[in-house]
């Protein structure tokens, strides 16, 4: 198990295929397209939407919380010259400058369903002078490889996203070559505890939560990871929780969790209240209340979970 704190440099199958009505207004901001997605049902389904959206201040969360948590999420993940390794979702390359800057002699592929993602990412990039990625577009319900065409995978913060994770990860294993290895990372709100404790703050992190669960993703994955791996027939399976901690004697832990846990929650403000899940008042208050878990005090601790199998 590691642990850090939010300053450091850190039957399985959820079939949400009814995406709730008032989620429909999203879909222009969806994560995952609508195509045949074999015998599971998903052939005409609704576009999945990604819960966070993509604003230029949600691509600089993400940014943030990449080079924040990279010694914490990133320990242990190299790839040897030469390898193959695909990247699923690799959003506006946050992951993606980090995987390419520790491993510069494997060659990446990565690939995501949104062009303007893609774009930023290798605008990004090349920026930081990282010509070992290939960015691609593609559905990871349905690759455009062939079978055994890498060496590795590697997936951050997508199951949760996803209505079949399992599929998802199905797919990714027919790509990946006999003996190859998945890595997997994913956060897990419920495991968000906190002093003082509120219901109130509570609260708000469960509207983002049911909202994800509305458009068919799982804000809780990260408990799932051993069971979602095996279900999808990987051996070898094996999980590391990694813990954070933030306290207002760690002045880089709370710029943190304001910048990427509160950060987030507060991004799903305007859908929360205009779905009737919360008051205006009672979300500020909730807000006010995550906020004074790292004034003096305080304290804050979050885990995600990393996990490793082979095929």
């Amino acid at each position: 198990m590691a642990t850090t704190s939010f300053g450091a440099s850190y039957d399985s199958r959820h079939h949400y295929k009814d995406i709730d009505p008032e989620i429909h207004d999203l879909a222009n901001k969806s994560k995952y397209s609508e195509k045949n997605h074999g015998d599971r049902g998903y052939m005409n389904s609704p576009p999945h939407p990604y819960v966070h959206g993509r604003s230029g201040r949600e691509s600089e969360r993400l940014q943030f919380q990449a080079s924040r948590l990279e010694d914490l999420l990133h320990q242990g993940t190299c790839y040897p010259p030469g390898a193959k390794v695909l990247e699923a979702a690799c959003g506006v390359g946050a992951q993606t400058l980090i995987l390419a800057r520790n491993s510069p002699g494997a060659n990446f592929v990565s690939v995501d369903i949104a062009p303007v993602s893609l774009e930023e990412a290798r605008k990004r990039l090349r920026e930081e002078g990282i010509f070992n990625v290939t960015f691609q577009q593609a559905d990871v319900y349905d690759l455009p490889f062939d079978p055994e065409s890498f060496d590795h995978v590697f997936v951050c913060f997508l199951l949760e996203h996803l209505p079949d994770p399992v599929l998802a990860l199905e797919n990714l294993r027919r790509v990946l070559a006999p003996g190859g290895t998945i890595t997997v990372i994913e956060g897990d709100h419920g495991s968000a505890f906190f002093f003082p404790d509120s219901l109130h703050a509570h609260r708000v992190i469960g509207c983002l939560v049911e909202i994800q669960r509305k458009m068919g993703g799982n804000a809780m994955i990260g408990r799932e990871l051993w069971h979602l791996l095996n279900d999808a027939g990987f051996s070898e399976v094996a999980i590391s929780p990694r813990f954070v901690y933030a306290n207002d004697g760690l002045p880089e832990s709370v710029e943190g969790v304001e910048n990427i846990f509160i950060a987030m929650i507060e991004g799903a403000r305007d859908h929360a209240v205009s779905m009737g899940m919360i008051r205006e008042d009672e979300w500020e208050k909730g807000i006010r209340d995550l906020y004074r878990t790292v004034e003096s005090g305080g304290s804050f601790c979050y885990t995600f979970f990393k996990a490793t199998a082979v095929k």
